[in-house]
C-alpha cells in the first residue's frame, strides 16, 4: 500500500470513527432531553409559581402593589398573560389609552392613571384632549415608551388576531398613523446621526435613574446624552412586530430598512468583538463617569438578554454571554442571572435609593430582566441551562409567596410585592418550558 493510500484509509476511519461519535452523541441526546422534558412537566414548582403569577395579573395591568400607575413598558411583559385572564376588550382599551395620550409632537407617555390618582409630586403632567379622565406620566431620561407601546400592541394582535386595532380612530387619527407619528418622532427628537442609533440619557442598563442628580428621572442639566443596547434593541423588535401588522402600509420597506440599520450600527458601535460583550454606552457629547473608571468592564445583564431577543447575537455568542452572565452571579454573590449589571458603578455615582452597590438599578437582581433571558436561552435551545438558571427565581417566589420587583445581597426582597412584570416574564417562561418539554416528550 502507497503511503498516499494509507493515508487515506486513515482519513476515511477518522470520518467514519467521527460519524459514528456524532451519531451516538445525538442519540444519548435525546433520551436526556426527555428527561429533561420529563422533569419539567413534573415540576410542581412551575405549576405553584404559575398560578401565584395569574392570581397578581388578574388583579389589573397597574405595574404591582404600590403602583396605582399604568405603564407600557410593564403591561408589555405581562400581556400574553393578562390576556389569559383578563377580557381582551379590557386590554384594548388599556392599549388605546396610551395613544389617546400621545402628545402633540408624536411622543408617548410612559403611563397614565386617573386624574384623581394622580397624587404624587410630578412637575411635568401629560394631558391630552382625547383622554379627559387621564393624565399621563414620562420618565424623560429613558427611550423606551415608544417601542414599548409598539411591541405591546403587536403581542395583543398575535394572540387575539384583532388587526381592527390599527383603523381605531382617536381623535383625528388612527392608530396606525400615530405609530407612524412615534416613529418620526424618535428620528427626529431621539436619533443620533453620526452613529446612526437611538439615544436616551445615560443610566444604569436598561434603568430610569441618571445619576448626579437627585430626582433623576427627568432630562436636565445633569443629563448626558448616551447610547445603549437596550433601547436600539427595544426599536429592533418593535419593528420586528411591525413586519407582521403594518406589511402593507406605505412606508413598510422603510421601516424594515430602519431596523437593519439599527442592527447593523448596534454590532458595529456597541459590541466588543474581542471581550464578547456590548459596551455599556457612548457619549456623543461628554461622559459623566469618574476619571479612570473603566465602564467597559461592566457587563449588562438586562440589555444583553433584549439584544438576543432582537437577533443580535448568534448562538455561540448566546452561549458566550450566558456564561458571562453565570459567572458575574458567582463573583458578586447575588442571586440569578437577573443580577442588573456586574460589577457595579462606584458607590455614590448614581444619588439615593442607587448610591450603594447592588442596590435598585446598580446591581439589584431583577427577576423581570433576568426572566427575559431565561425565554431567549430556550427560545436557542439552551433549554437545560434555562432550567438550572430559572430555579433561583423560582424557588424565592415560592419562599416569599410573591413576585418582588428586585432583590438585594442575601436575596432579600424589595420594591412591590406584587410586580408583574416579574410574574409576567415567569409565567411566559414556564409556558415555553411546557411547550418544549410537550413537543421533545
Amino acid at each position: 500500500m502507497t503511503l498516499f493510500q494509507e493515508r487515506k484509509k486513515a482519513v476515511l476511519v477518522c470520518g467514519f470513527m467521527l460519524l459514528m461519535g456524532l451519531t451516538a452523541c445525538k442519540s444519548q441526546q435525546i433520551p436526556e432531553n426527555k428527561r429533561l422534558a420529563q422533569e419539567i412537566l413534573n415540576d410542581q414548582r412551575f405549576v405553584e409559581v404559575d398560578r401565584l403569577a395569574r392570581s397578581v395579573i388578574k388583579e389589573g395591568f397597574n405595574a404591582g402593589s404600590g403602583y396605582s400607575q399604568i405603564w407600557a413598558r410593564d403591561l408589555n411583559t405581562f400581556i400574553e398573560t393578562a390576556l389569559e385572564e383578563r377580557s381582551s376588550s379590557e386590554v384594548r382599551g388599556a392599549i388605546l389609552l396610551f395613544f389617546a395620550l400621545q402628545q402633540a409632537n408624536g411622543e408617548m407617555v410612559d403611563g397614565y392613571v386617573v386624574k384623581k390618582d394622580f397624587t404624587w409630586n410630578d412637575d411635568t403632567p401629560y394631558y391630552a384632549e382625547t383622554a379627559p379622565e387621564h393624565v399621563g406620566f414620562k420618565n424623560t431620561v429613558e427611550t423606551d415608551q415608544e417601542t414599548s407601546l409598539i411591541q405591546l400592541l403587536g403581542k395583543y394582535i398575535q394572540k387575539t388576531g384583532d388587526y381592527s386595532i390599527l383603523e381605531e380612530k382617536i381623535g383625528d387619527k388612527t392608530v396606525m398613523a400615530r405609530i407612524e407619528w412615534m416613529l418620526d418622532y424618535l428620528r427626529k427628537d431621539r436619533f443620533n446621526t453620526k452613529y446612526g442609533l437611538l439615544w436616551g440619557a445615560m443610566t444604569a442598563d436598561w434603568g430610569d435613574v441618571q445619576p448626579q442628580d437627585d430626582f433623576g428621572c427627568d432630562w436636565n442639566s445633569l443629563s448626558h446624552e448616551a447610547i445603549d443596547v437596550y433601547d436600539n434593541a427595544m426599536l429592533i423588535i418593535a419593528l420586528q412586530y411591525m413586519a407582521d401588522f403594518a406589511k402593507k402600509h406605505p412606508k413598510s420597506k422603510e421601516w424594515a430598512k430602519w431596523k437593519d440599520e439599527i442592527a447593523r450600527n448596534t454590532r458595529k458601535h456597541l459590541w466588543d468583538k474581542q471581550k464578547q460583550k456590548f459596551i455599556p454606552h457612548l457619549y456623543p457629547n461628554g461622559s459623566p463617569l469618574p476619571a479612570g473608571f473603566d465602564e467597559n468592564e461592566i457587563h449588562y445583564h438586562g440589555g444583553t438578554a433584549v439584544a438576543i431577543e432582537a437577533g443580535l447575537l448568534s448562538k455561540a455568542e448566546i452561549a458566550v454571554v450566558n456564561k458571562q452572565m453565570v459567572e458575574n452571579v458567582r463573583l458578586s454573590g447575588m442571586p440569578s442571572i437577573g443580577l442588573t449589571l456586574y460589577p457595579t458603578y462606584p458607590k455614590g455615582f448614581f444619588r439615593g435609593w442607587m448610591s450603594d452597590p447592588y442596590a435598585y438599578q446598580n446591581g439589584g437582581d431583577w427577576t423581570w430582566f433576568g426572566g427575559r433571558m431565561i425565554q431567549q436561552l430556550i427560545k436557542h435551545g439552551f433549554v437545560k441551562e434555562a432550567y438550572t438558571e430559572v430555579r433561583p427565581m423560582i424557588d424565592r417566589v415560592i419562599k416569599n409567596q410573591g413576585f418582588h420587583e428586585w432583590y438585594g445581597k442575601d436575596d432579600v426582597p424589595s420594591g412591590s410585592g406584587k410586580f408583574k412584570g416579574a410574574a409576567g416574564v415567569l409565567s411566559t417562561s414556564i409556558a415555553m418550558f411546557n411547550d418544549w418539554a410537550r413537543e421533545v416528550k
